[in-house]
């Protein structure tokens, strides 16, 4: 019986092992459970001091006569893993009031630059994400303490913008190609200006050119002069006012937002729902100071509808998508068609062939149709 030992222990096994203290509660000597499990009392005494490590035919033995689960005798101590040394990233900005020291962050290789993205939380479940900020480093960087391996970031694309549906495409990409759209969520002008300095791959608009309203070129041209870049229609939307269910504060246009009774939640500086409602005040003789909420601002067309859907607005400028998404009242304004802008560098990488693979597949622009009231007819083209 002596061999149902498996191999002498070694000091550093990291085995938790509780066999005497269980004998002992049973009331039982060494002898005693050596006789009934069929080994020499020195090799009881040699397993609780962790010079022998049973088998399993004798750790289910010896659990039987103690009756309790092997478990209970045997288990495998958990392993102190060390933490990383921080390592410096270029961060995409942090929201205002989420630059905590822990913050939750993506991590992407943009060229030979690292980025870390912004993973903000996610009702319900933590966020996905690759590291925790620790905090400033040199440069103008960022220190980050990662738990997933870097390896991870070179096949990701970040994708910055405004649009609620980018989860869609990044669902798509992953099942067609395996590669993780990381999605950046800002305003259009700043998605323009991060792809200009190069940390994003593709910046999302829907920003016009207000001498000509067909055409968004002028705007993306005053970021890119030269050229170099293209243009993907991702697929059209409506934008209007979202308002609550029913719309018991009968809101029906601008004017409405002068009321005394009524609450706007505004969209950042460089959002084009802010752009819009700006240039329809200013058509219609509005002045921003009448209407009460302009200076609050919600940063995404989700988390403006949010506002409403909560309560702590009446009224916001965003998607149909974003009413849709909450079951809010929609009064539609203008149709608007949002591109992606992707630099010539990028357009060859496998990457971005994934992206246009992805936006030409029915199932896509289905699932952009039905859940977001999209419309998907240019979806993938390259606008003239």
């Amino acid at each position: 019986m002596e061999n149902t030992f498996s191999q002498r222990a070694e000091a550093s096994t990291p085995v938790h092992n509780q066999l005497a203290e269980v004998r002992h509660r049973r009331g039982l000597s060494a002898a005693a459970l050596a006789a009934r499990v069929g080994v020499r009392r020195q090799t009881i005494y040699a397993i609780e001091a962790r010079r022998y490590m049973p088998n399993t035919l004798l750790s289910l033995r010896l659990a039987q006569v103690l009756e309790v689960p092997v478990e209970e005798l045997f288990s495998i101590e958990a392993e102190t893993i060390p933490l990383e040394k921080p390592t410096p990233v270029e961060l995409l900005a942090l929201p205002e009031s989420a630059g905590r020291s822990d913050w939750p962050v993506r991590l992407c290789a943009v060229g030979s630059r690292m980025i870390g993205v912004p993973s903000p939380p996610v009702l319900g479940e933590l966020p996905s994400a690759d590291a925790v900020v620790v905090g400033p480093g040199r440069g103008g960087k960022t220190l980050v303490r990662a738990f997933r391996g870097e390896e991870e970031a070179g096949n990701r694309l970040i994708v910055a913008g405004c649009d609620p549906a980018m989860p869609v495409l990044a669902r798509h990409m992953l099942k067609h190609g395996s590669v993780e759209l990381i999605p950046a969520q800002c305003s259009s002008l700043q998605a323009l200006k991060w792809l200009k300095d190069r940390r994003v791959h593709v910046a999302g608009t829907h920003l016009r050119n207000e001498s000509a309203p067909g055409s968004k070129s002028g705007v993306i041209e005053k970021f890119f002069p030269r050229g170099g870049f293209r243009i993907v229609t991702f697929a059209s939307w409506d934008e209007g006012l979202v308002v609550a269910r029913t719309n018991p504060k009968r809101i029906s246009g601008f004017a409405d937002l002068t009321r005394k009774d009524v609450t706007l939640i505004n969209r950042e500086v460089g959002a084009g729902a802010r752009y819009l409602l700006d240039s329809s005040l200013k058509k219609e003789g509005i002045s921003p100071r009448k209407i009460r909420g302009y200076e609050l601002t919600a940063a995404g067309h989700v988390l403006a509808a949010w506002h409403v859907q909560t309560a702590k607005a009446d009224c916001c400028i965003a998607t149909r998508a974003a009413a849709r998404i909450f079951g809010l009242g929609f009064i539609p304004l203008v149709s608007e068609r949002y591109d992606l802008v992707i630099p010539d560098q990028h357009w060859e990488t496998p990457s971005v062939r994934i992206v246009l693979d992805s936006l030409n597949r029915t199932s896509l622009k289905r699932e952009l149709e039905v859940l977001g009231g999209y419309d998907t007819s240019e979806t993938g083209c390259l606008p003239q």
